[in-house]
Formats: structure tokens, sequence, C-alpha cells
């Protein structure tokens, strides 16, 4: 019997998990997905002097995104007061597909993308408000329903007092590359 690691994953054993998720197993499997569920990848200007992405081993490091159309950040204002929980997912929910229109720009295909161990978002809002979790859940579903199970992630969701061009919401991620 092989040995497994700690955390349950052999990275020189094929197993049929790795099969099943190779990109060449899912070859347009993802757009397919976008297309059938009648949703558009965003564009996201690096605005800085930073990398959208970073490709360490097998992992994925995606900076910062915000909702991006026309130009301009898709959602502005602070949530608990110029938007409710439903504005707050919307914005999360363009930051998403901002995030998976930078991976696909990037990778040449979303198809890469093995899963999504971490996902953090962030939403501007007044001190009172509390519903963080409930406002990023708009991007945690746009993965999942993009992805399947490889859109699964790990997550926090935290307030903050300001965000980049004033958006209501950030989020950045961790994505785990099939090659």
């Amino acid at each position: 019997m092989a040995s497994r690691s700690v955390l349950g994953h052999d990275p020189f054993m094929a197993d049929a998990h790795h099969i099943k998720n190779s990109p060449n197993a899912r070859t347009g499997e993802t757009r397919a997905k976008l297309a059938e569920l009648g949703l558009e990848l965003l564009d996201h200007p690096a605005v800085g002097s930073y990398k959208p992405l970073i490709i360490t081993g097998d992992l994925a490091f995606v900076s910062g995104h915000i909702g991006w159309r026309d130009g301009h950040a898709s959602a502005v204002g602070l949530l608990g007061g110029d938007f409710t929980v439903e504005d707050g997912q919307k914005a999360a929910r363009d930051a998403a597909l901002a995030m998976l229109g930078t991976l696909e720009n990037e990778l040449g295909t979303l198809d890469r993308i093995a899963s999504v161990p971490r996902l953090f978002g962030m939403v501007r809002a007044l001190p009172t408000f509390t519903q963080h979790p409930a406002v990023i859940n708009g991007a945690s579903q746009v993965f999942l329903d993009v992805l399947g199970e490889r859109g699964e992630h790990g997550r926090s969701a935290v307030g903050m007092t300001s965000l980049p061009f004033g958006a209501a919401v950030e989020i950045e991620g961790v994505v785990r590359l099939a090659w």
C-alpha cells in the first residue's frame, strides 16, 4: 500500500481523481458550462506594479479582483449603507467573473483549474454591517456553478473601510492547477 501524505494527496501517484481532473479530460468543459449558465467573463485591468497572478509549482496565487464593467468598478459603495446584501452578492459575482477572466487569459483555459483551495473576500462596509459571509457567497456560488466540485474552497470574508476605486467587494485566491 502506497503511503499518503497528511493531506491525503501523493503528488507522485496518478490516481482516478487526478486523471478525471486533468485538463485533457475536460477540454472545453468549463467554457461550455459558462455558456450554459449564460455567464460572461469580465476583464480586470492590472492597475499598479504587480502581476494578476503568480504561478509557483502547481499553485496560482491570484491578486485581488473587483468587478469591472465599462472601464469602471461595477459596484461602488458601502454595504449596510449604499448597498443591500443582494447588491453585494452581485458585486461579489462580478469580482469572481473578473478573477475567472484573468485565470483564462493567463492560463489559456479554465480547464487547467484542478481546485480552488482558498478564496479571500473583502467587503467594504459600515462598521455595523455583519453579513460579510452572505455577500461573499455571491463569489463562492460562481466558482461552484462554473467549476462544480473543482470550485469548492476554503474561504474567509472580512469587512474593510476602503477598497480600490471605492469597490464594494474584492476577492483574491489560490488555485491549484492541473498540468
